[in-house]
């Protein structure tokens, strides 16, 4: 498989993958490749730097850069004042989400634990739920 990126005759850009050169040539003739942006049909190759490996040897991680780590203290901070303000439910969230959402219990904001089967049927179900951002360790289990 190669990738390329390529370029619509409005200016996207955009990748996409073949299985070699030739059969980009041959869907590209025959107009198979498409702008996803806008469906143009009336692409071309654009001009791209070559992908080169890391070093092995480059020893540990560069640090994120000072935007991103920013970025990520905010989205910490967001969450641990939203956990702050919910109640901990722990295995029982499946049930409890469902019972606010069926009008069983009054509703409130509320953290805990549920399997992906019981997160899928809540989906299913059209319950209202969103998982953290960054895993988070039961009450009982906090040093």
């Amino acid at each position: 498989m190669i990738v390329f990126d390529l370029r619509c005759a409005r200016a996207h850009v955009f990748e996409a993958w073949f299985a070699s050169t030739s059969a980009y040539e041959e869907q590209r003739a025959r107009r198979l490749v498409a702008c996803p942006t806008c469906g143009e049909t009336g692409v071309e190759k654009a001009v791209t730097a070559p992908n080169v490996g890391a070093k092995s040897n480059r020893g540990r991680a560069e640090a994120p850069p000072a935007s991103q780590a920013e970025a990520l203290r905010k989205l910490v901070a967001l969450q641990a004042e939203l956990l702050r303000r919910s109640r901990w439910v722990g295995g029982d969230f499946a049930a409890e989400a469902r019972a606010m959402h069926e009008g069983e219990r009054p509703e409130r904001a509320i953290h805990g634990q549920a399997s992906a089967a019981e997160v899928s049927e809540l989906v299913e179900e059209g319950v209202p739920i969103a998982p953290l951002l960054f895993p988070v360790a039961p009450p009982d289990q906090v040093n």
